[in-house]
Protein backbone atom coordinates (compact mmCIF):
# COMPACT_ATOMS: atom_id res chain seq x y z
CA UNK A 1 0.00 0.00 0.00
CA UNK A 2 1.27 3.38 -1.24
CA UNK A 3 -0.16 5.34 1.39
CA UNK A 4 -0.66 8.00 -1.02
CA UNK A 5 -3.99 10.18 -0.36
CA UNK A 6 -5.19 10.91 -3.92
CA UNK A 7 -4.67 10.12 -7.20
CA UNK A 8 -2.29 11.90 -10.16
CA UNK A 9 -5.23 13.41 -12.28
CA UNK A 10 -5.50 14.13 -15.80
CA UNK A 11 -3.53 17.55 -15.96
CA UNK A 12 -0.59 16.05 -15.21
CA UNK A 13 -0.64 13.08 -17.80
CA UNK A 14 -1.53 16.27 -20.78
CA UNK A 15 1.80 18.40 -19.19
CA UNK A 16 3.92 15.10 -20.08
CA UNK A 17 2.48 13.99 -23.00
CA UNK A 18 3.20 18.17 -24.43
CA UNK A 19 6.30 17.63 -22.85
CA UNK A 20 8.05 14.07 -22.44
CA UNK A 21 11.98 15.28 -23.24
CA UNK A 22 11.82 17.24 -20.20
CA UNK A 23 10.23 14.91 -17.63
CA UNK A 24 12.37 12.61 -18.93
CA UNK A 25 15.22 15.24 -17.95
CA UNK A 26 13.64 15.44 -14.32
CA UNK A 27 13.21 12.14 -14.16
CA UNK A 28 17.28 11.45 -14.08
CA UNK A 29 17.70 14.59 -11.46
CA UNK A 30 14.83 12.85 -9.33
CA UNK A 31 16.64 9.51 -9.09
CA UNK A 32 19.93 11.45 -8.57
CA UNK A 33 18.39 13.03 -5.68
CA UNK A 34 16.52 9.93 -4.44
CA UNK A 35 19.99 8.62 -4.32
CA UNK A 36 21.35 11.99 -2.56
CA UNK A 37 18.88 11.68 0.17
CA UNK A 38 19.33 8.10 1.05
CA UNK A 39 23.11 8.67 1.16
CA UNK A 40 22.01 11.35 3.22
CA UNK A 41 20.16 9.70 5.91
CA UNK A 42 22.50 7.19 6.06
CA UNK A 43 25.46 9.91 7.25
CA UNK A 44 22.77 11.27 9.40
CA UNK A 45 21.44 7.40 11.20
CA UNK A 46 24.91 5.79 11.24
CA UNK A 47 24.36 4.18 14.73
CA UNK A 48 21.29 2.48 12.42
CA UNK A 49 22.78 -0.98 11.15
CA UNK A 50 19.57 -2.03 9.17
CA UNK A 51 19.04 1.56 7.93
CA UNK A 52 22.40 1.76 6.94
CA UNK A 53 22.62 -1.40 5.04
CA UNK A 54 18.59 -0.69 3.39
CA UNK A 55 20.20 2.93 2.44
CA UNK A 56 22.82 1.40 0.67
CA UNK A 57 20.82 -0.71 -1.38
CA UNK A 58 18.62 2.14 -1.98
CA UNK A 59 21.49 4.17 -3.53
CA UNK A 60 22.57 1.56 -5.44
CA UNK A 61 19.71 1.34 -6.92
CA UNK A 62 18.41 5.01 -7.73
CA UNK A 63 21.99 5.51 -9.10
CA UNK A 64 21.21 2.16 -11.33
CA UNK A 65 17.89 4.01 -12.15
CA UNK A 66 19.85 7.55 -12.94
CA UNK A 67 22.14 6.08 -15.54
CA UNK A 68 19.24 4.39 -17.38
CA UNK A 69 17.59 7.46 -17.98
CA UNK A 70 20.94 8.94 -18.95
CA UNK A 71 21.18 6.05 -21.20
CA UNK A 72 17.04 6.55 -22.85
CA UNK A 73 18.22 10.55 -22.69
CA UNK A 74 21.17 9.46 -24.65
CA UNK A 75 19.63 6.93 -27.40
CA UNK A 76 16.72 9.73 -28.19
CA UNK A 77 19.47 12.85 -28.47
CA UNK A 78 18.25 14.31 -25.84
CA UNK A 79 20.84 16.87 -23.85
CA UNK A 80 20.88 16.21 -20.70
CA UNK A 81 20.95 19.65 -18.76
CA UNK A 82 19.87 21.04 -15.47
CA UNK A 83 16.29 22.34 -14.88
CA UNK A 84 14.33 24.07 -12.58
CA UNK A 85 13.04 21.68 -9.91
CA UNK A 86 9.56 21.79 -8.88
CA UNK A 87 8.38 22.72 -5.76
CA UNK A 88 6.85 19.80 -4.54
CA UNK A 89 10.16 18.44 -3.03
CA UNK A 90 11.01 21.72 -1.29
CA UNK A 91 7.60 22.25 0.09
CA UNK A 92 7.25 18.97 1.71
CA UNK A 93 10.76 19.06 3.28
CA UNK A 94 9.45 22.16 4.98
CA UNK A 95 7.02 19.85 6.97
CA UNK A 96 10.13 18.47 8.50
CA UNK A 97 9.97 18.71 12.33
CA UNK A 98 12.89 20.36 14.25
CA UNK A 99 14.66 18.03 16.84
CA UNK A 100 15.34 13.99 16.99
CA UNK A 101 13.37 11.80 16.63
CA UNK A 102 10.67 13.69 15.22
CA UNK A 103 13.21 14.48 12.52
CA UNK A 104 14.15 10.79 11.31
CA UNK A 105 10.81 10.23 11.56
CA UNK A 106 9.61 12.66 9.55
CA UNK A 107 12.56 12.57 6.94
CA UNK A 108 11.55 9.03 6.16
CA UNK A 109 7.89 9.11 5.59
CA UNK A 110 8.79 12.19 3.36
CA UNK A 111 11.21 10.01 1.65
CA UNK A 112 8.54 7.46 1.48
CA UNK A 113 6.07 9.41 0.35
CA UNK A 114 8.23 11.09 -2.97
CA UNK A 115 8.53 6.87 -3.32
CA UNK A 116 5.26 6.77 -3.04
CA UNK A 117 4.11 8.97 -5.69
CA UNK A 118 7.08 8.18 -7.87
CA UNK A 119 5.90 4.26 -7.90
CA UNK A 120 1.85 5.78 -8.51
CA UNK A 121 3.12 8.23 -11.46
CA UNK A 122 5.26 5.67 -13.31
CA UNK A 123 2.32 3.32 -12.79
CA UNK A 124 0.18 6.29 -14.56
CA UNK A 125 2.92 6.31 -17.03
CA UNK A 126 2.97 2.82 -18.02
CA UNK A 127 -0.73 2.56 -19.10
CA UNK A 128 -0.75 5.96 -20.69
CA UNK A 129 2.09 6.48 -23.05
CA UNK A 130 2.11 6.11 -26.43
CA UNK A 131 5.94 5.26 -26.79
CA UNK A 132 6.12 1.60 -26.11
CA UNK A 133 9.64 1.79 -24.70
CA UNK A 134 9.38 4.07 -22.20
CA UNK A 135 5.88 2.40 -21.10
CA UNK A 136 7.86 -0.90 -20.93
CA UNK A 137 11.10 1.43 -18.41
CA UNK A 138 8.60 2.93 -16.17
CA UNK A 139 7.03 -0.82 -15.87
CA UNK A 140 10.47 -2.17 -14.85
CA UNK A 141 10.61 0.39 -12.47
CA UNK A 142 7.16 0.26 -10.50
CA UNK A 143 7.89 -2.64 -8.17
CA UNK A 144 11.35 -1.01 -6.75
CA UNK A 145 9.82 2.49 -6.20
CA UNK A 146 7.02 0.43 -3.84
CA UNK A 147 9.71 -1.35 -1.93
CA UNK A 148 11.69 1.50 -1.10
CA UNK A 149 8.09 3.52 0.04
CA UNK A 150 7.64 0.38 1.77
CA UNK A 151 11.49 0.31 3.51
CA UNK A 152 11.20 3.88 4.65
CA UNK A 153 7.69 3.82 6.60
CA UNK A 154 8.94 0.64 8.16
CA UNK A 155 12.54 2.39 8.88
CA UNK A 156 10.54 5.29 10.43
CA UNK A 157 9.28 2.82 12.80
CA UNK A 158 12.44 2.68 14.41
CA UNK A 159 12.14 5.88 16.32
CA UNK A 160 8.77 6.14 17.06
CA UNK A 161 6.21 3.63 17.94
CA UNK A 162 3.73 2.25 14.72
CA UNK A 163 0.59 4.25 16.07
CA UNK A 164 2.79 7.26 15.96
CA UNK A 165 4.80 6.90 12.67
CA UNK A 166 1.21 5.79 11.17
CA UNK A 167 -0.78 9.07 11.93
CA UNK A 168 2.04 11.01 11.09
CA UNK A 169 2.24 9.49 7.49
CA UNK A 170 -1.61 9.76 7.58
CA UNK A 171 -1.19 13.67 8.30
CA UNK A 172 1.62 14.40 5.79
CA UNK A 173 0.02 12.21 2.69
CA UNK A 174 -3.13 14.96 3.61
CA UNK A 175 -0.49 17.87 2.82
CA UNK A 176 1.72 15.89 -0.06
CA UNK A 177 -1.98 15.09 -1.83
CA UNK A 178 -2.46 19.68 -0.96
CA UNK A 179 0.81 19.92 -2.98
CA UNK A 180 0.53 17.61 -5.75
CA UNK A 181 -3.27 18.86 -6.50
CA UNK A 182 -1.85 22.30 -6.57
CA UNK A 183 0.75 21.21 -8.95
CA UNK A 184 3.52 23.19 -11.40
CA UNK A 185 3.77 25.00 -14.46
CA UNK A 186 6.84 23.11 -15.44
CA UNK A 187 6.19 19.68 -16.83
CA UNK A 188 7.78 17.64 -13.75
CA UNK A 189 7.83 14.14 -12.32
CA UNK A 190 6.04 15.45 -9.75
CA UNK A 191 4.61 18.68 -11.25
Amino acid sequence: MLHLKSETGQRWLEQVEKNTDEVLIDHAHCEKKAAGTALNLMFAYIEDEELCREMTSIVNEELEHFHMVREILKQRGIEFRRLKPSTYGSQLHELIRSGEPQRAVDRLLIAGLIEARSCERFGQLRKHLPDAQLRDFYDSLFESEARHHAVYVRLAKHYAPESEVMARLDELATAEAAIIATGDENARMHS
